[in-house]
């Protein structure tokens, strides 16, 4: 098995004699696999129905002379000046109702027919190409579906939609609670998109808008993978990247690529780096649900900041590539080979910067190329995990369109915070969804779980009865599917408890504990109706109220925490010990992998357990090891 090491290759930006020298630093750095066409439209397709394929030749063959595989994709992402002169319709409308003008990428709407023919005819058109290149090791689909449009075309394909979910107004009408605000609908061809409103918009319409653009998108590159799987057997994939501006289902996405693939950009420059960088790539893993997933892009040298870059310090590069690699992935890739000459990314790092192959950042790259062959058996193992987190795209969504009774309540964060807990303690989690066999982990957290089916809730229940520890945050099992209130709450009996009020705290303010901890965000006036009172608050009207409620279910046990803990007090609920070093440990037969990072200011022995395979014992701060044992040793 291989390690995968490389990144988006755009060489129709470049003179063919660079081509010549990309192949050379590509060899030199250990780079094997390079995805190239992702924005290449254009050059291929200059116009309608007339291919330019003698460029894209070249650079397969050169490629494959060099011993380089090539992950192929269809360029659709960003359709040519020519589109969207030709079919105007195509190009998408905001919320506001604004059609956007071409001259950017994702200028498209994916419910526009001329768009879904001429995504499929360039696909056809490579795969009739290249469908036997010996180059080839994946096909790649587009690039970070996502684009969000509200037009006409969208609007007629979202009223379909719902037909075939709800199959009549009237349970549609009951679904919405149209009868609020006047909003009860006679005909089908009445309902829009949310689109901007007077003042708030219907919550359930917002998410089964959601809904349905994930279900539209992944349409769409189902009709790509079906002209691409027609001539070849390849691996078939697509790029999620996470974000709240991606509306896609990943979990449901999952099923339909061969290997699951992300591109992460961690937006924080401080220790918040390394556990955006865990949280991604546990995400991933959970998606891909055994099926190998892969880092198809990150930033080489930098990390985004919003209004400005923060440039990685030495070696942070390979940590953050090694810790998706012990956390699951196939590899490590970025986004890009080479930096732009120009346009509108050119300053957006890369493997080869703008100084050249003499640079730190390409020195770095040969390091981490050097490296990852020695982990090449690690691909045929497994992350070990014995605690999940359940995550749920749709309880997000859900969270995001409604008008909630505090503007501080976000779900994602809710999540991050509760993998943040378990990452400072170095132990490992899964993700996975609230339906999911809960049977071989000790201990589920689920945080913020707004909405929740009763198939959910009875899963959790039987998790807990069987022997589990399950660990409920606040404002959870607050509504069903249809987004309508659930009271007494969808968790009441499992937790023994009653959430008679909220208790929304202000920006920055806190509430103590009987226990000496804080409680942020959040808090609620709770009834402990047959569970055990493990914390209390102290001090204004919930004065004395519990806090954290304890309830023996069968076999298990079962916790509701009604605020946002404080790092110290959610450490001692969930048993864990704050340690600077990250260990994710990989299983496969007798041999264990364990991946240490150290994010202390001071080295870190480990027992003598195996053989160092990369990095440096003890680990030095800011460092990493790989060390490597058998069963027996």
């Amino acid at each position: 098995m291989t390690l995968w090491y490389g990144g988006d290759y755009n060489p129709e930006q470049w003179d063919p004699v660079v081509w010549q020298e990309d192949l050379e630093l590509m060899q030199r750095a250990g780079v094997n696999l390079v995805t190239v066409g992702v924005f290449s439209w254009s050059s291929l397709e200059p116009a309608p129905g007339e291919y330019d394929f003698g460029w894209l030749d070249q650079v397969l063959d050169l490629l494959h002379s060099g011993g380089i595989r090539v992950d192929l994709a269809t360029p659709t992402a960003s359709p040519p000046p020519w589109f969207s002169r030709l079919h105007p319709e195509a190009l998408p409308v905001t919320a506001d109702g604004v059609r956007l003008t071409h001259g950017s990428r994702d200028t498209y709407c994916a419910c526009a027919p001329a768009y879904r023919e001429a995504a499929q005819g360039i696909a056809r058109a490579l795969a009739e190409r290249y469908h036997d290149h010996p180059a080839l090791a994946m096909w790649h689909v587009h690039n970070e579906y996502g684009t969000t449009c509200y037009c006409s075309l969208a609007a007629e394909r979202f009223r379909e939609w719902l037909q075939e979910r709800y199959g009549t107004l009237d349970r549609l009408n009951q679904a919405w609670t149209t009868a609020f605000w006047s909003q009860g609908y006679a005909d089908w061809v009445d309902i829009e998109p949310p689109r901007k409103t007077q003042y708030l918009v219907n919550p359930t319409q917002y998410l089964d808008f959601r809904r349905f653009w994930s279900d539209e998108l992944l349409a769409a590159y189902r009709e790509q993978k079906a002209e691409l799987r027609k001539l070849s057997a390849l691996p078939i994939t697509t790029n999620f990247v996470f974000g709240g501006w991606v509306p896609v289902n990943h979990a449901q996405w999952a099923t339909e690529v061969d290997v699951v693939a992300i591109d992460h950009y961690p937006d924080r420059a401080d220790i918040g780096a390394e556990e955006q960088t865990a949280f991604g790539a546990d995400l991933a893993r959970g998606w891909a649900g055994g099926k190998p997933w892969l880092l198809m892009e990150q930033s080489a040298g930098a990390l985004n900041l919003g209004r400005r870059q923060h440039t990685k310090e030495p070696g942070r590069m390979a940590r953050h590539s090694l810790s998706h690699v012990a956390r699951g992935s196939q590899g490590a890739l970025f986004f890009q080979w080479r930096a732009s000459r120009g346009g509108a990314e050119m300053f957006h790092s890369a493997m080869v910067p703008h100084a050249g192959p003499d640079s730190r950042m390409f020195r770095e790259i040969e390091a981490l190329g050097s490296e990852l062959p020695k982990l090449a058996d690690v691909a045929e193992s497994n992350v070990e995990a014995e605690v999940a987190i359940l995550w749920d795209v749709e309880c997000w969504w859900a969270m995001q369109g409604t008008h909630l009774p505090s503007s501080s309540l976000d779900y994602l964060e809710a999540v991050r915070s509760a993998h943040r807990h378990f990452w400072r303690a170095g132990r490992t989690v899964d993700f996975v969804a609230p339906d999911a066999d809960l049977s071989s982990y000790r201990q589920v957290v689920a945080p913020s779980l707004y909405l929740s089916s009763d198939e959910a809730a009875a899963n959790l229940a039987g998790y807990v009865e069987n022997g589990g520890q399950l660990v409920v945050g606040y404002f959870s099992g607050i509504v069903d599917p249809d987004l309508r209130v659930r009271y007494p709450g969808a968790f009441t009996e499992l937790l023994g408890v009653q959430v008679e009020e909220f208790h929304p705290l202000p920006d920055y303010g806190e509430i103590v504990l009987e226990s000496g901890g804080r409680g942020r965000l959040w808090s609620e006036d709770v009834q402990a109706v047959s569970a055990e009172v493990v914390d209390r608050y102290v001090g204004g009207v919930l004065d004395g109220r519990p806090a954290i409620t304890r309830r023996q279910v069968g076999a298990g046990t079962a916790f509701y925490v009604s605020t946002e803990l404080d790092d110290a007090t959610a450490a001692r609920l969930f048993g864990l010990q704050p340690s600077p070093l990250e260990t994710v440990r990989r299983q496969s037969g007798d041999t264990t992998w364990t991946f240490l990072f150290n994010h202390g200011d001071a080295e870190v022995a480990v027992p003598d357990e195996g053989e160092l395979v990369i990095g440096q014992l003890p680990v030095q701060p800011g460092g990493y090891a790989v060390v490597r044992s058998s069963r027996g040793r």
